[in-house]
């Protein structure tokens, strides 16, 4: 494990621009990191936070955001600054364990009293336990883990004990509507959210890019070879507006990626991925008619209506009705897109 206290060195991501205008740089500075996590924004400050506060309490930890986003070095992190560091953290992603054996997997198993029939949570004891994904556990051992949560009562070791156990869980779903569809108890829901940290996208805190680019070099360097690179003023503005789908994740591989192709030397948008060079962001231009102003004026709510009506058609369309992809594809909860389509009277 390492030291989450320790700060690496900064290293300055510089610009060479083909212009004296161009984006200026700060390099990572001392209150860009907190115990291993990166930002500037004001949402990842304001996380910083609540993951400080979130060590010295017992409460449940409950993280939702997209995937990608750094929601398993946060419990780390949590775990690490608590009282519960000499005890063991384990890990158990729900979505990556086939059903039938996420029983096993959580509360053991039934072939002996060796360690290896301990369960996750058994293991966990003293210490915490991050769920992972947790929308994926199913309804019933919904119930049961929250009845070993709520009692503390379960099979330890060679007889009953009190299960001492700290629970950090996390999901890139939405877990309110899930309840409200009734796949997910909405009391397991209540219990979970004690402390509640909400994750933002990384396209939605763009001013964090830079520290972390400059974050990432860092940690990829050593004393024998340098990971200082440049970037020209074009190539970093296509970082700054690619949307980042994979989040945290995707801009770290990247970045490694480049540290090791374009050592010592400077990045031109011909030595990015193509996905980051040919993403085009949808501009005020794509409606023309909204655009053009008339000069007897402009019914604004009912434009702006029909531009929603048409991008909801297009979107149901695409998905041939589907409104779970539907809403992704509008980047709006499906419980708003469904209220939309009834407001509006529109049908699949």
């Amino acid at each position: 494990m390492e030291d989450l206290n320790f700060l690496q060195d900064s290293y300055t991501v510089q610009i060479s621009p083909r212009s004296s205008s161009g984006p200026k740089w700060a390099p990572l500075e001392k209150g860009d990191v907190c115990h291993g996590l990166v930002g500037r924004s004001p949402q990842m400050r304001k996380i910083f936070e609540i993951v400080k506060r979130a060590a010295h309490v017992e409460d449940c930890v409950f993280m939702t955001g997209p995937s990608g986003t750094g929601k398993e070095l946060m419990a780390q992190i949590i775990h690490e600054l608590s009282g519960r560091k000499k005890g063991r953290r384990i890990d158990l992603n729900c979505a990556a364990i086939p059903q039938k054996l996420l029983e096993g997997e959580l509360f053991g198993y039934d072939d002996g009293r060796d360690s290896a029939s301990q369960g996750r949570l058994e293991q966990a004891h003293g210490g915490s336990l991050f769920l992972n994904e947790i929308a994926y556990l199913p309804l019933s051992l919904q119930e049961k883990l929250l009845w070993v949560l709520k009692t503390g009562q379960m099979h330890l070791g060679d007889g009953e004990g009190f299960l001492d156990v700290r629970v950090i869980a996390s999901t890139s779903k939405n877990l309110k509507d899930l309840v409200k569809e009734g796949v997910f108890r909405e009391d397991l829901y209540q219990y979970l959210c004690g402390i509640v940290i909400e994750v933002p996208a990384l396209k939605e805190r763009r001013e964090d890019i830079p520290p972390l680019i400059s974050h990432f070099l860092s940690s990829c360097g050593d004393d024998e070879h340098s990971c200082e690179i440049q970037f020209d003023e074009e190539a970093f503005q296509f970082l700054l507006d690619y949307d980042w789908p994979g989040n945290i994740r995707e801009l770290e591989n990247i970045i490694e990626r480049l540290a090791i192709l374009r050592a010592g030397k400077i990045v031109q948008s011909e030595h990015l991925p193509q996905k980051i060079v040919s993403q085009k962001p949808i501009v005020t231009t794509s409606f023309p008619y909204a655009l053009s102003f008339p000069e007897e004026g402009i019914d604004m709510r009912k434009t702006l209506s029909e531009i929603e009506d048409s991008l909801i058609h297009q979107a149901l369309r695409k998905t041939k009705g589907n409104k779970n992809r539907a809403s992704k594809l509008l980047c709006i909860n499906r419980t708003t897109l469904i209220e939309k389509m009834k407001k509006k009277g529109i049908s699949t």
